[in-house]
């Protein structure tokens, strides 16, 4: 019976765990996990932030539109030259025509003097402020679609974070719900023994009397009152159970929970076929996104062999002043640029080749997945299968020893029996009703472990 007592409540402090003075039924539990659990908070966060990633990668097909604002003063020749040339005002003064003019009675007997003579107009220019504004808008055409596989990756991130998401609900209702059927097991065991502790008070009582008239023992009542103390210590365990179950329900919904409605505490077995539960299982579905990020992975490696190519177009009006004359000073360039990588070494090819490699591992782990889940799916029916016949069983032996018990306790009432016999027979019943809450503990994990795989709605 120790042993029973044990498993009994291991299998209840692995759920063990208050809003209001009301009480709160398994629906609106499931309501309050769903938008206060913190891990499934912090999931819903990530699948945001994967979103947000995939609209960065979606942007690029829209190009950039850029401003620039230089501005700078200088007296180096090639910058001041530049600055006048780029604001449209250099003139031929800035080549040192004058000094050039000047020469120019002496052209025929000194030509090679003139030719050799540095303008210091051009060398050594005055300081010179210079403003530009331009803006300038670049697009890409055709990227060998590397940004549509980009974004395909992105976005099948995002579904792999919501399946995350799907994941952890699925977890933490799963918990929720197998702890409010733990409740619903530990007040019947609670309300069983409370009847069992109520024929031990009537037995003592009878005992008592029977001392009184010389029909029984002191050592009857002896044994008696141990059994009535074993029977108290199982209840304190119990109800010990019991507020660790609410520590954990309000751990599970973030807030105070202090009573719940509980209803019966078997669980009814779900109607899901195998296939339902192979398509609609979270695992399966991550596997088939990872594969579906594979292939596009594989078409990012492939862009490789493609041209890119671009467009751009800017206008710019420069000046010696911020803005002055900026229509007289305006200036456009269009154009497109092409790019095609012709050889680099075979890196190409080898990243093409290892994408491959990868999609056709992934394909194997979807396929090992659907038959690894298959195989849980059929076990798990196994199980249940096996724990209703087991229950049945333990129901017939408890009647059974209720029966048994009430007949010895008539019979030692007329000294057909004793005490002994009287308290053998009410451990085992108390064993019969432990046992079997253990097994209907047990069933309602694997129904739920069923519910789990095939990502159900939980009514």
């Amino acid at each position: 019976m120790k042993k029973i007592v044990t498993l009994l409540s291991f299998a209840l402090l692995l759920n063990a765990s208050t809003l209001s003075a009301d009480s709160i039924t398994l629906n609106e539990a499931i309501d309050i996990l769903k938008t206060q659990n913190l891990e499934i908070k912090a999931a819903t966060l990530e699948v945001s932030s994967a979103r947000a990633e995939a609209d960065t990668v979606s942007g690029m097909n829209w190009g950039k539109l850029d401003f620039e604002q230089n501005v700078a003063r200088s007296n180096d020749a090639g910058n001041v030259f530049g600055f006048k040339l780029t604001s449209r005002e250099a003139s031929f003064n800035d080549f040192g025509f004058d000094e050039f003019l000047g020469q120019m009675g002496g052209l025929p007997s000194n030509s090679a003097e003139l030719l050799a003579t540095q303008p210091d107009n051009l060398n050594y220019p005055d300081d010179r402020n210079f403003f530009q504004s331009k803006l300038k808008y670049e697009i890409p055409l055709f990227t060998g679609f590397a940004i549509s596989s980009y974004s395909e990756i992105m976005d099948s991130m995002t579904k792999m974070k919501t399946l995350d998401k799907e994941q952890i609900i699925n977890e933490k209702v799963y918990q929720l719900r197998k702890s409010f059927y733990d409740m619903a097991l530990l007040k019947a065991s609670i309300k069983n023994l409370n009847t069992i502790l109520k024929n031990i008070n009537v037995l003592q009582d009878m005992t008592q009397s029977m001392i009184d008239v010389g029909y029984a023992k002191k050592v009857d009542l002896l044994e008696v009152k141990a059994k009535k103390g074993n029977v108290k210590r199982l209840l304190v365990q119990m109800n010990s159970n019991k507020k660790l179950l609410y520590h954990y329900l309000s751990f599970l919904l973030n807030q105070k929970v202090n009573k719940i409605t509980t209803t019966s505490s078997d669980v009814p077995m779900p109607n899901y076929s195998d296939e339902f539960i192979l398509k609609n299982n979270l695992d399966i579905q991550k596997a088939t996104t990872g594969l579906e990020i594979r292939e596009s992975m594989l078409n990012v490696s492939e862009a490789s062999y493609y041209p890119t190519v671009g467009a751009f177009g800017e206008i710019a009006t420069a000046d010696d002043t911020f803005l002055s004359d900026a229509a007289d000073h305006k200036s456009y360039t269009v154009g497109a640029r092409l790019t095609w990588n012709i050889f680099n070494g075979g890196i190409d090819s080898s990243k093409i080749e290892k994408s491959k490699l990868d999609r056709l591992k992934t394909e194997s782990q979807v396929q090992l997945a659907k038959k690894g889940i298959a195989l849980k799916v059929a076990k798990i029916r196994t199980e249940i299968s096996s724990a209703d016949e087991e229950i049945e069983s333990l129901e017939n032996e408890l009647a059974l020893a209720d029966e048994i018990y009430d007949n010895y306790e008539g019979r030692y009432r007329e000294k057909l029996s004793s005490m002994s016999d009287v308290i053998i027979k009410q451990s085992e019943q108390i064993e019969k009703i432990l046992a079997l809450q253990v097994a209907k503990n047990k069933r309602n994990q694997k129904i739920f472990a069923l519910e789990k795989l095939a990502n159900g709605e939980y009514k």
